[in-house]
């Protein structure tokens, strides 16, 4: 993970209050009115954690107020999440809040921004994020990138674990693998195999290195289980054609392949008149 100097301009450029010694403008927000932001990347919450971060609020209260802005149903969270949720576990009733007024992209990015400096994401949820940024909100990687302070290539990198096959990246999720055995897992050109292979590796144990040996053998398998399906779909097509031309000469027809494209046709006659006859509908005489 990129440190925390390189995202970007950071939540401060984009909220400038969000650190500042004398916040302005804090208000006391009722919790029941606050929802959760539906582009919030993050999906999943430690629970001991949140836990943990209740008893201080208990003790404390919420020393740092959330972002929030204000919707139709009455507030949403920008950045605070994390607070909000371990208010609720604490019993609070209301929250300190401060109100801004942002758009969409603007939610979007902060909220991305505010978990990937507290490395708060695993790999799958920033994945999503940035397709989300992409698809939703029509950015390219490039724009992405400076945005948040990440090369193009490793917002590429990143998206492209969504191709994992599901099950897989629920192991990344769950810390089955690591985003080094993912990468190499994914140069398999097909989910089930991604998925055999992952198992391989949490069975076995298996370091990145051994992932790689174990990916070069599946790919070696692989490629002969494919020519093999080439061969017999083309011995099931050839068969075809050899029933053909046996019913139109009137004769055994054998044809024998030596690769894709080349091969002998071998049609058998049993006397000078049978030999005549089949010349004579090869010349179209018959």
């Amino acid at each position: 993970m990129a440190g925390k100097k390189g995202l970007g301009r950071g939540l401060q450029a984009l909220i400038p209050e969000y650190q500042t010694e004398e916040l302005q403008g804090v208000e006391t927000i009722n919790i029941a009115y606050i929802h959760p932001n539906q582009y919030q990347p993050r999906k999943q919450f430690d629970e001991e954690s949140l836990k943990e971060l209740a008893e201080s609020i208990k003790q404390h209260g919420v020393i740092q107020p959330i972002i929030v802005r204000k919707v139709d149903y009455g507030y949403q969270i920008v950045a605070g999440e994390r607070r909000w949720r371990a208010a609720k576990i604490a019993g609070l009733s209301e929250i300190p809040a401060i109100v801004k007024d942002f758009d969409d992209l603007q939610v979007m990015e902060i909220a991305l921004i505010e978990n990937l400096q507290r490395e708060d994401l695993n790999p799958i949820e920033e994945a999503k994020a940035y397709k989300a940024l992409i698809e939703q909100f029509h950015l390219t990687q490039e724009e992405i990138s400076k945005k948040i302070g990440k090369s193009r290539s490793v917002i590429a990198n990143s998206i492209r674990l969504l191709n994992l096959d599901d099950r897989v990246q629920e192991m990344l999720v769950k810390g089955d693998i690591t985003i080094g055995h993912a990468k190499v897992i994914l140069s398999l050109p097909n989910k089930s195999l991604q998925y055999e292979a992952a198992k391989k590796v949490v069975e076995e144990n298996l370091n990145v290195r051994e992932t790689e040996n174990l990916v070069k053998n599946l790919l070696r398998k692989n490629e002969k289980i494919t020519k093999k399906l080439k061969l017999d779909k083309i011995d099931v097509h050839v068969k075809e054609i050899e029933d053909n031309l046996c019913s139109f000469l009137g004769t055994k027809v054998k044809i024998s392949q030596r690769s894709k494209d080349r091969g002998i046709i071998q049609i058998e006659y049993y006397s000078e008149e049978d030999l005549t006859r089949i010349i004579e509908i090869i010349y179209g005489k018959g």
